[in-house]
Protein backbone atom coordinates (compact mmCIF):
# COMPACT_ATOMS: atom_id res chain seq x y z
CA UNK A 1 0.00 0.00 0.00
CA UNK A 2 1.06 3.37 -1.15
CA UNK A 3 1.33 5.54 2.05
CA UNK A 4 2.37 8.44 0.46
CA UNK A 5 -1.29 9.99 -0.34
CA UNK A 6 -2.71 8.93 3.40
CA UNK A 7 0.54 11.12 5.00
CA UNK A 8 -0.20 13.86 2.37
CA UNK A 9 -4.29 13.68 3.47
CA UNK A 10 -3.09 13.55 7.04
CA UNK A 11 -0.70 16.78 6.65
CA UNK A 12 -3.31 18.63 4.81
CA UNK A 13 -6.16 18.05 7.43
CA UNK A 14 -2.96 19.11 10.20
CA UNK A 15 -2.05 22.47 8.23
CA UNK A 16 -6.05 23.41 7.99
CA UNK A 17 -6.30 22.66 11.67
CA UNK A 18 -2.97 24.77 12.90
CA UNK A 19 -4.02 27.37 10.54
CA UNK A 20 -7.52 27.85 12.03
CA UNK A 21 -6.45 28.27 15.78
CA UNK A 22 -3.59 30.42 14.36
CA UNK A 23 -6.22 32.44 12.53
CA UNK A 24 -8.27 32.61 15.58
CA UNK A 25 -6.16 33.10 18.57
CA UNK A 26 -4.61 36.51 17.92
CA UNK A 27 -8.44 37.21 16.88
CA UNK A 28 -9.25 35.95 20.51
CA UNK A 29 -5.94 38.22 21.91
CA UNK A 30 -7.39 41.48 20.31
CA UNK A 31 -10.71 41.04 21.97
CA UNK A 32 -9.21 39.82 25.00
CA UNK A 33 -6.68 42.97 25.62
CA UNK A 34 -9.81 45.44 25.70
CA UNK A 35 -11.14 43.41 28.66
CA UNK A 36 -10.20 44.56 32.07
CA UNK A 37 -7.72 42.04 34.42
CA UNK A 38 -9.67 40.01 36.20
CA UNK A 39 -13.47 40.65 34.77
CA UNK A 40 -15.67 37.54 34.03
CA UNK A 41 -15.24 37.46 30.25
CA UNK A 42 -10.76 38.25 30.83
CA UNK A 43 -11.42 34.62 32.35
CA UNK A 44 -13.52 33.02 29.93
CA UNK A 45 -10.76 33.80 27.57
CA UNK A 46 -8.21 32.55 29.32
CA UNK A 47 -9.70 29.36 28.87
CA UNK A 48 -10.65 29.32 25.57
CA UNK A 49 -7.02 30.84 24.58
CA UNK A 50 -5.57 27.98 26.81
CA UNK A 51 -7.86 24.86 25.40
CA UNK A 52 -6.98 26.16 21.52
CA UNK A 53 -3.84 26.33 21.87
CA UNK A 54 -2.98 23.04 23.99
CA UNK A 55 -5.62 20.83 22.24
CA UNK A 56 -5.94 22.14 19.02
CA UNK A 57 -2.83 24.25 17.29
CA UNK A 58 0.25 22.82 19.54
CA UNK A 59 -0.95 19.21 18.35
CA UNK A 60 -1.88 20.19 14.73
CA UNK A 61 1.30 21.83 14.42
CA UNK A 62 3.54 18.57 16.01
CA UNK A 63 1.38 16.36 13.23
CA UNK A 64 2.24 18.78 10.45
CA UNK A 65 6.05 18.78 11.03
CA UNK A 66 6.02 14.90 11.18
CA UNK A 67 3.64 14.33 7.94
CA UNK A 68 5.51 17.29 6.07
CA UNK A 69 8.98 15.73 6.92
CA UNK A 70 7.65 12.16 5.71
CA UNK A 71 6.23 13.29 2.60
CA UNK A 72 9.93 15.33 1.96
CA UNK A 73 11.31 11.86 2.87
CA UNK A 74 9.39 9.20 1.08
CA UNK A 75 8.71 11.83 -1.94
CA UNK A 76 12.58 12.82 -2.54
CA UNK A 77 11.44 16.49 -2.21
CA UNK A 78 14.93 17.80 -0.65
CA UNK A 79 16.64 19.28 -3.47
CA UNK A 80 13.31 20.95 -4.57
CA UNK A 81 14.15 25.13 -4.23
CA UNK A 82 10.48 25.60 -3.52
CA UNK A 83 10.67 23.02 -0.76
CA UNK A 84 13.76 25.26 1.39
CA UNK A 85 11.47 28.42 0.46
CA UNK A 86 8.71 26.46 2.60
CA UNK A 87 10.33 25.14 4.91
CA UNK A 88 11.57 29.05 5.86
CA UNK A 89 8.28 30.33 5.75
CA UNK A 90 6.53 27.25 8.14
CA UNK A 91 9.91 27.95 10.86
CA UNK A 92 8.50 31.35 10.59
CA UNK A 93 4.97 30.29 11.49
CA UNK A 94 6.24 27.81 13.82
CA UNK A 95 8.12 30.86 15.63
CA UNK A 96 4.67 32.74 15.16
CA UNK A 97 3.15 30.36 17.06
CA UNK A 98 5.77 30.34 19.69
CA UNK A 99 4.97 33.79 20.43
CA UNK A 100 1.51 33.29 20.82
CA UNK A 101 2.34 30.76 23.19
CA UNK A 102 4.06 33.46 25.04
CA UNK A 103 1.15 35.66 24.99
CA UNK A 104 -1.51 33.15 26.04
CA UNK A 105 0.86 32.79 29.34
CA UNK A 106 0.81 36.15 29.38
CA UNK A 107 -2.83 36.90 29.66
CA UNK A 108 -2.96 33.65 31.59
CA UNK A 109 -0.80 35.58 34.30
CA UNK A 110 -2.40 38.81 33.53
CA UNK A 111 0.80 40.40 31.97
CA UNK A 112 -0.44 41.40 29.18
CA UNK A 113 1.32 44.61 28.37
CA UNK A 114 0.61 44.66 24.24
CA UNK A 115 -2.68 47.25 22.70
CA UNK A 116 -5.17 45.61 20.42
CA UNK A 117 -3.62 47.41 17.71
CA UNK A 118 -1.01 44.90 18.51
CA UNK A 119 -2.94 41.99 18.00
CA UNK A 120 -4.67 43.18 15.08
CA UNK A 121 -1.44 43.42 13.23
CA UNK A 122 -0.20 40.29 14.47
CA UNK A 123 -3.42 38.65 13.47
CA UNK A 124 -2.02 39.45 9.78
CA UNK A 125 1.35 37.39 10.15
CA UNK A 126 -0.35 33.82 9.76
CA UNK A 127 -2.65 35.01 6.71
CA UNK A 128 0.49 35.75 4.91
CA UNK A 129 2.95 33.24 5.36
CA UNK A 130 -0.32 30.81 4.44
CA UNK A 131 0.05 32.70 1.16
CA UNK A 132 3.15 32.51 0.44
CA UNK A 133 3.43 29.00 1.61
CA UNK A 134 0.43 27.76 -0.48
CA UNK A 135 2.02 29.70 -4.22
CA UNK A 136 5.12 28.17 -2.99
CA UNK A 137 3.89 24.47 -2.87
CA UNK A 138 1.00 24.57 -5.78
CA UNK A 139 3.48 27.33 -8.39
CA UNK A 140 6.82 25.69 -7.41
CA UNK A 141 8.29 28.84 -8.88
CA UNK A 142 11.75 27.42 -8.60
Amino acid sequence: MDLYPWIKALHVVAVIAWMAASLYLPRLFVYHSMEPVGSPTSETFKVMERRLLKAIATPAMIVTWLAGLALLWLGGWGGSGWLHGKIALVLALSGFHGAMSRWVKDFAADRNRRSTRFYRVANEVPTLLMIAIVVLVIVKPF
